[in-house]
C-alpha cells in the first residue's frame, strides 16, 4: 500500500504519548497509540467487566474418526482451536499463537491439522500444518502472499486453494499435500482477486472453481487437473450479472448444487446436470436469500439456512423427493458453519441470538435430537433480561422502505431514550438481530437504545435492493440514515435530540458521511476502520481487493467517476464536522489502510474540530485481541458517556 501523501502525519500520530500512566487510570497495552483521548479512570474496568469476559465458540469442523467437534474460541487474549471430545465436555486447546487462529480442518486420518493464521491482522494469511499428538508446526506456504480457501480430496490425499503469491494481484489457484509442502504446485493461474476453489470431483481429477466479480456476479467452472483444461459450466447471456455461490459436487459426480439468484430477486438452491446443463430450482416456495448450504456425505440430504428478515431458518431437504421441512426446536437466533460428520447423519452448526453468544450444537437429522455442545461463558450477565430487537421500519427521502433492528434499555430507564445508530459494513452486509456483546452495556447500563440499520445496497431484500447504491447512487444510502433522523423523531420513547452514529469498513464511511451531512442533527460520530476517501482507498487498498471493488464504488480511473467520488469524500467536507468525532484503526489493515484514518483526523484538527483516535499497530481491519478490544470499549464508554450522555467520567 502506498501512504506517502501522510507520512508525516503518520510520524506525528506514533510520536505522541499514551495517555497519562497513573495508579488509578487505565493502562493501555504496548501497540496501542492515542492521540486526544484522556486518561481514563480504572474504576472503569471494574464498572464494565461483566460486559467483556463474555466468551464465543464457532465449529470449525467435524473429527474424521470421532465423534468430536474442532471449535474456535478464546481463553487468553485470542481466539485459538479447541477440541471438544462430547457435548458439555471441556474445550481442550490445541492451538497457541499469539495471533487469532479461526479457521483450520482434520486430516482424513486425523493425524494433523491444516490452519491458517496472519500477522497482525495483515490478512497474508499463511497455511500450516499441525501435529496432532505433538503439537510440531509446518509452515506450507511462502510466508508472504495471501493463503486461504482450502479444499481436501475427497481421497484425503491433497488440498486445494487460493495464493496471490504470483504477483500479489491475482488469486491463483495451487494443490499440494500436505504431508510433503514440496509437492504444492500451481494449477490454474488467472486475473482477478476473485477466484475459489469450492470442492474437488469424487474422482479427484478436477475442481469446482467460482470467479468471483463482485456480490451480483460470479461464474462456476470446472477444471481438469490432468490437461489444465477450463471449462465454463453457467454461461450466462451478453450483459446479464448473476450471483453464484457455495458450489458442490453431487458425490456421484454428475451435478453441482449451488445458489444462484438467475431468474429470481433471491438466492436459490439450485442442482445443475453436468451433462445437459439442465438446471432445477431446489427452493422455489423460500422467497429469502439461502446464505448457506451443506450437502451431506450420501447426498440424500441437505441443510440449508435461509435469511428470513435478517433471522435464521434452518432446513433440510430430502434430495430424492424434493421434500422441504424446517428444523423444529431451535432457539430464535443466526444459524451458520453447517458441517456434516464425515459418517453422515449428524449436522453440527454455530447459533447464536440477542441472549446468547454463539455455541455450537448438533442436530441428527433422522430423529431431529438437537444437542447443544458448547455453553460460553456470559460474564455472569443474566441473559435472559436481555432484550430482543424489534423489526422496525421507514420510509427513506424517495419512498423506498427501508429496516433495521432497533434494541430497546429496560424499562427503569424513564423518559425518551438516547440513541445510538449502529451501520454495518460491507457494504454488502446486513445488521442481523444477534447478540451485542459489550455493546450490551450501553443498552443495559447507560440507558442507550441502539438502532442497527440496513440501508440500501444490504444484503437480505433482493439483488435489486442491492444494487441501489452503487457508483454514483452512493450519498441514497447516507440519506436512508437522513429519514432514519426523522423516524426517530416521531417515536416518542426515543430522544431525538441525542443521537451519536458509529460504524466498522463501509460503515465507518457511512459514520464519517452522516457527520458531514448531518453535523447538527447528531452529538458525535465514532468511526471505526473507515473509508474517508473513496479515491485514495482505491489507490491504496491491497491489489487482490482493488478490482473487486471498483464493481461496488466505481472506477475512480474514470474522470466522471472520480470526480463524483471526490465530491462526496469527507475528507473534503470535514471541515462540516463540528461534533467530537472519535476514529479507530488498525496499522496493519490490508483493507482500508491507516491512512483512511490519519488524513481525516489531520483534516478534522485542521478545522478546529474536537477529535480522538485510537490505533492498534498489532491489529488489522478491526480489532481481535482481547486487550485491544477492550481498551477500546473503555474509551468508547467514556466518548458516549461525554458527548451522548453529558456526564464525564470522574
Amino acid at each position: 500500500m502506498k501512504l506517502r501523501a501522510l507520512a508525516p502525519a503518520a510520524a506525528l500520530l506514533l510520536a505522541m504519548p499514551l495517555s497519562a500512566q497513573r495508579p488509578d487510570t487505565i493502562v493501555p497495552a504496548e501497540h496501542l497509540v492515542l492521540r486526544g483521548i484522556p486518561a481514563l479512570p480504572a474504576a472503569l474496568r471494574e464498572a464494565v467487566r461483566r460486559y467483556t469476559e463474555f466468551r464465543s465458540a464457532a465449529v470449525v469442523d467435524w473429527h474424521p474418526l470421532r465423534r468430536e467437534l474442532l471449535i474456535s474460541t478464546r481463553f487468553g487474549n485470542t481466539a485459538q482451536l479447541h477440541r471438544v471430545a462430547r457435548p458439555g465436555g471441556d474445550r481442550s486447546q490445541l492451538t497457541f499463537f499469539d495471533e487469532p487462529v479461526g479457521a483450520g480442518s482434520w486430516s482424513p486420518d486425523g493425524r494433523f491439522l491444516v490452519l491458517g493464521r496472519d500477522a497482525g491482522g495483515n490478512e497474508f494469511t499463511q497455511l500450516y500444518r499441525q501435529e496432532v499428538p505433538g503439537g510440531g508446526v509446518t509452515l506450507l506456504t511462502d510466508g508472504a502472499a495471501q493463503n486461504g480457501g482450502v479444499r481436501w480430496s475427497r481421497t484425503g490425499d491433497r488440498i486445494a486453494y487460493g495464493s496471490t503469491r504470483r504477483n500479489g494481484a491475482d488469486r491463483d489457484l495451487y494443490v499440494m499435500d500436505p504431508r510433503d509442502p514440496a509437492t504444492d504446485h500451481r494449477v490454474l493461474e488467472v486475473q482477478g482477486g476473485g477466484w475459489s476453489v469450492q470442492d474437488w470431483s469424487p474422482d479427484g481429477g478436477a475442481l469446482l472453481i467460482r470467479e468471483g466479480r463482485s456480490v451480483n456476479q460470479a461464474q462456476l467452472w470446472r477444471l481438469d487437473l490432468a490437461t489444465g483444461a477450463r471449462t465454463l459450466l453457467t454461461p450466462d447471456a451478453p450483459g446479464d450479472t448473476v450471483a453464484r455461490g457455495g458450489a458442490r459436487w453431487s458425490p456421484e459426480g454428475r451435478a453441482i448444487y449451488y445458489t444462484t439468484d438467475a431468474g429470481s430477486e433471491f438466492l436459490q438452491l439450485v442442482r445443475q446436470e453436468l451433462a445437459s446443463g439442465r438446471v432445477t430450482v431446489l427452493t422455489p416456495a423460500i422467497p429469502w436469500d439461502i446464505t448457506e448450504f451443506a450437502l451431506s456425505p450420501d447426498g440424500r440430504t441437505v441443510a440449508l439456512v435461509a435469511n428470513e428478515a435478517g433471522r435464521s431458518r434452518l432446513s433440510l431437504l430430502d434430495t430424492p423427493s424434493g421434500r422441504l421441512r424446517a428444523v423444529p426446536g431451535l432457539p430464535v437466533g443466526l444459524v451458520g458453519g453447517l458441517e456434516w460428520r464425515p459418517q453422515g447423519g449428524e449436522l453440527a452448526f454455530t447459533l447464536s441470538g440477542a441472549r446468547t453468544a454463539a455455541d455450537a450444537y448438533s442436530l441428527v437429522t433422522a430423529t431431529g435430537a438437537l444437542t447443544r455442545w458448547t455453553e460460553s461463558e456470559t460474564g455472569g450477565l443474566d441473559v435472559a433480561a436481555l432484550p430482543e430487537p424489534e423489526l422496525v421500519r421507514w420510509t427513506s427521502f424517495d419512498g423506498l422502505e427501508i429496516s433495521g433492528f432497533l434494541y430497546r434499555p429496560p424499562a427503569r430507564f424513564a423518559g425518551p431514550r438516547p440513541v445510538l445508530i449502529s451501520i454495518h459494513g460491507g457494504p454488502e452486509g446486513q445488521s442481523t438481530p444477534g447478540f451485542l456483546g459489550r455493546a450490551n452495556y450501553f443498552l443495559m447500563e447507560l440507558g442507550v437504545a441502539i438502532l442497527l440499520p440496513n440501508v440500501r445496497g444490504s444484503t437480505g431484500y433482493g439483488k435489486t435492493f442491492v444494487k441501489r447504491d452503487n457508483g454514483m447512487r452512493r450519498e441514497e444510502s447516507v440519506r436512508d440514515i437522513g429519514a432514519l433522523l426523522d423516524w426517530i423523531g416521531t417515536r416518542p420513547e426515543l430522544d431525538a435530540d441525542r443521537v451519536m452514529v458509529t460504524g466498522g469498513s463501509y460503515g465507518g464511511y457511512m459514520t464519517l458521511a452522516v457527520a458531514t451531512l448531518y453535523d447538527d442533527r447528531i452529538r458525535g460520530a465514532v468511526d471505526v476502520v473507515g473509508i474517508s476517501n473513496f479515491v485514495s482507498f482505491l489507490a491504496n487498498t491491497e491489489r487482490y481487493r482493488r478490482d473487486l471493488r471498483r464493481v461496488e464504488y466505481g472506477d475512480e480511473r474514470d474522470p466522471a467517476m472520480r470526480a463524483y467520488l471526490e465530491s462526496i469524500a469527507p475528507l473534503h467536507r470535514a471541515d462540516r464536522i463540528t461534533r467530537p468525532l472519535f476514529v479507530i484503526q488498525g496499522g496493519n489493515d490490508p483493507r482500508v489502510p491507516r491512512s483512511e484514518a490519519e488524513q481525516m483526523v489531520a483534516a478534522v484538527e485542521r478545522n478546529g474540530g474536537p477529535v480522538w483516535y485510537l490505533l492498534a499497530r498489532d491489529e488489522g481491519h478491526g480489532f481481535r485481541k482481547k486487550a485491544n478490544v477492550d481498551f477500546q470499549f473503555y474509551a468508547t464508554v467514556d466518548f458516549l458517556r461525554r458527548h451522548l450522555l453529558g456526564a464525564a467520567l470522574p
